[in-house]
Parts: structure tokens; C-alpha cells; sequence
């Protein structure tokens, strides 16, 4: 059975609606993730540009939390979904169900079913559990048992995983690496902003828990037609892609940015450029993007694991934008 057409959504009234749009969330974001306002805005990028979230980073620094607020700021129906190693792919997206009263069969969704999932820990599960988000994350429909379930949109997984200890985990194959439009990672926020924390610190109520939604899940449907609608001329579509074919010729890198890394980055640079009420993508747009974008889908020719070839891959991506040139 095929999934129902979708219904057709029409971009935002302008620009600069979608920009009002976009800082009324970071706005309520950093209500829960204090000092951190680059990274909640690039999030905010992502989720706008219809694209997924790899979260890269040591527990305790706010990853969940962010998650949280970005659902509750969106008014989006939130699942969490912990990763271990006896995680089945059922557990994820579902099963059918017999009732032995009828003698029939129904389908029960799994948590895959609602518009945003934090797949914590993603690599904590082997391989064939990770892949059952392939085809949610790619086509926003899950198939079992040759029946076709579409999920709630606007739909997006944002993934976990810890860059310091692998220990018993499974690396993220390519294929689930290159559905992720960005990773970033938060950081231990600033001394000042932890002291912060600390004295505005009155119970056990947790800052995301009072947060109100400023948008709606209409509304983000209408960012990411608003998204899809920006014009992005010929020479800054060269632009992306000579930025990618420097990284395919890299003595560096193994493997260079996919199609589908390309694809990516020009959607985040369309999204990123709303954030100045533009309609149209500058080469300083894709430039904002290109780390976030790039670096997790380069396979390096020193491939270790963690922290330490996040930052060689960024270094890189840096390196690659210093050298092609930008159009004027």
C-alpha cells in the first residue's frame, strides 16, 4: 500500500515573517540552554531547513534539554527513544498486534510516530536497530510487512552520541551519518553562565519544563516551504559544489561530500539566509553552514574515532573554504 499524498503547504506571508519566526525560537530556547545562543540558532537552522540533528557531545551539557525545548517551543509531539544494545527495530517503529478475539491483526505504532525523536545514544545499538530509522529519516514514512505508514509532519530525529567513551557502541554507518543535515556539539557553557545557573537555581524544576510554545507545528510547516522557496543563484550553486569537490580531492580525506552533502549544505544555506529577512542565498550563507554540514560526512585517511576527528574534520572543512573562492 502506498502512503497518502501530502498536503500541499504554502511558505510563510515573507522573509521577514520567517525571520520573526525563527528569532521567537531561539529567543525561547535560550530560556533553557543559557549562553550557547550560535549553536541554538545553527539547531534552529537545521529543524527549519527540514533536516535531522546529530548532537555530538560528553553527557551533562544540555543535549536533552535542547531537544525539549525545541518540541515544546514548536508545540511538536515529542518521543524519547534510549538506544541499547538489545533495542529491536520494532521497539522503534512498531508491530502489528493480533488479537486473538477477531482473529485479526492491527498495527500499533512504535515511538518513531510523532513529529520530533531524540534517538539518545543512537550508537549504543547494533547496526540493523540504527537502520530502522533510515527510511523515517529519508522519506518520513515507515514500511512493515509491505504496509507503507506515513508519519506526523513535520517530522525530525534528533540523535545523541558521546565523542569520548565507544566503548560497546557501534560506529554510525555512512549512510546514517550522510540523513544527518548538521552535528553540532554544546559545549561546556562558559564560567560565568554555569555560575548562572547555579544561583538562579531554586528547585527541582527544570527550566524546559515551564517553557510555553511560541510557534506551532503549522508554522514550521510554513518555514520549510518558506525554505524550499529561496532562491539560490547558478553561481553560488557552483559555489556549494566546488566547496564539495575540494573535499572529494582533499590528500586528507578518504571520501569527500556526497550528493546528498550537497544537497544538504544548499538547503542550509537557504535557511540560513532567512535569519537576515533575505529571499535569496549569499556565499556568506553557506559559509555559516558549511562545518556543521560537511564535517561528520568526511571520511578522514586518519579515521580514529571521537572528539579528536570532529575537530580534524572541521579543520579541514576550514581549510577547504579558505582555498575555493567565493563569487562576488
Amino acid at each position: 500500500m502506498n502512503a497518502p499524498a501530502r498536503a500541499v503547504v504554502s511558505p510563510l506571508a515573507s522573509a521577514a515573517t520567517a525571520r520573526a519566526a525563527l528569532e521567537r525560537v531561539a529567543a525561547n530556547l535560550a530560556l533553557a540552554v543559557q549562553g550557547k545562543e550560535k549553536e541554538l540558532r545553527l539547531a534552529v537552522t537545521c529543524v527549519a531547513a527540514g533536516g535531522h540533528l546529530l548532537l555530538e557531545d560528553v553527557p551533562g551539557v544540555g543535549k536533552t534539554t535542547l531537544v525539549e525545548a525545541l518540541a515544546r517551543s514548536f508545540g511538536l509531539s515529542l518521543s524519547r527513544v534510549q538506544f541499547t544494545a538489545d533495542l529491536m527495530p520494532t521497539d522503534i517503529l512498531g508491530a502489528q498486534v493480533f488479537h486473538s478475539a477477531t482473529g485479526t491483526f492491527s498495527f500499533r505504532p512504535g515511538p518513531i510516530f510523532r513529529q520530533l525523536v531524540l534517538a539518545d545514544e543512537l550508537n549504543r545499538a547494533p547496526p540493523r536497530t540504527q537502520s530502522a530509522l533510515l527510511e523515517a529519516m529519508a522519506q518520513g514514512q515507515v514500511s512493515l510487512d509491505g504496509t507503507t505508514h506515513p508519519l506526523p509532519r513535520p517530522f525530525t530525529v534528533v540523535a545523541t552520541q558521546n565523542p569520548v567513551d565507544f566503548s560497546g557502541t557501534y560506529p554510525l554507518p555512512d549512510s546514517q551519518l550522510d540523513r544527518f543535515l548538521m552535528r553540532l556539539s554544546l559545549g561546556h557553557p562558559a564560567p560565568e553562565v554555569e555560575a548562572r545557573l547555579l544561583t538562579q537555581q531554586r528547585d527541582t524544576t527544570s527550566a524546559v519544563e515551564v517553557l510555553e510554545a511560541v510557534s506551532t507545528p503549522e508554522e514550521l510547516a510554513g518555514l520549510r516551504a518558506q525554505v524550499a522557496a529561496q532562491r539560490l543563484d547558478t553561481a553560488v550553486a557552483e559555489y556549494v559544489v566546488h566547496l564539495a569537490q575540494a573535499t572529494r580531492a582533499h590528500g586528507d580525506i578518504e571520501r569527500g561530500a556526497s550528493t546528498r552533502a550537497v544537497l544538504a549544505l544548499g538547503m542550509a544555506a537557504r535557511a540560513h539566509a532567512l535569519w537576515d529577512a533575505r529571499d535569496f542565498v549569499t556565499p556568506g550563507d553557506v559559509r555559516a553552514v558549511l562545518g556543521p554540514c560537511l564535517a561528520h560526512r568526511l571520511l578522514l585517511r586518519s579515521a580514529t574515532q571521537g572528539a579528536y576527528t570532529r575537530d580534524e574534520a572541521l579543520h579541514l572543512v576550514e581549510e577547504v573554504a579558505r582555498k575555493v573562492p567565493a563569487p562576488r
